[in-house]
């Protein structure tokens, strides 16, 4: 006999090697035939490891430095890699300018995929790293 407390559960046959996956469970139980139990109690742990692909700080520079210089900015506006484009006042054709700045600094060349999704400098930079590493 099993008892389950929670929201949800799903459970597939070991022969087929998937993975069982639990969600919301707060006690689970199990029994063999009225002989011996199991139970035990679930509860959320908070994350531990966290995984990031920030660049390298001195891309995170480079790429403040090619935005600071496109955009004519001066040197008392702060540019961080959490600055986005648009917040520096940047248009659509200076955010091409910066790609384009940003693949003649570093030798690479960036897709207008990849060109659409860079709205911050950290976008770019790790973007950078990614093709860099290809």
């Amino acid at each position: 006999m099993a008892s389950i407390a929670g929201s949800s559960i799903s459970m597939q046959p070991r022969h087929t090697l998937a993975t069982t996956r639990v969600s919301g469970l707060k006690l689970v139980s199990f029994m063999n035939q009225g002989r011996s139990s199991l139970s035990f109690n679930l509860r959320p742990m908070p994350a531990r490891l966290r995984i990031s692909c920030a660049a390298k700080p001195e891309t995170v520079d480079k790429v403040c430095a090619i935005v600071r210089k496109q955009l004519a900015l001066p040197n008392d506006k702060p540019v961080t890699g959490d600055s986005k484009f648009s917040d520096l006042g940047a248009d659509s054709l200076d955010t091409v300018e910066i790609v384009m700045g940003i693949e003649e600094e570093f030798g690479i060349t960036v897709e207008e995929d990849n060109a659409q999704s860079i709205t911050t400098v950290q976008d770019a930079a790790d973007l950078i790293e990614k093709l860099c590493s290809e």
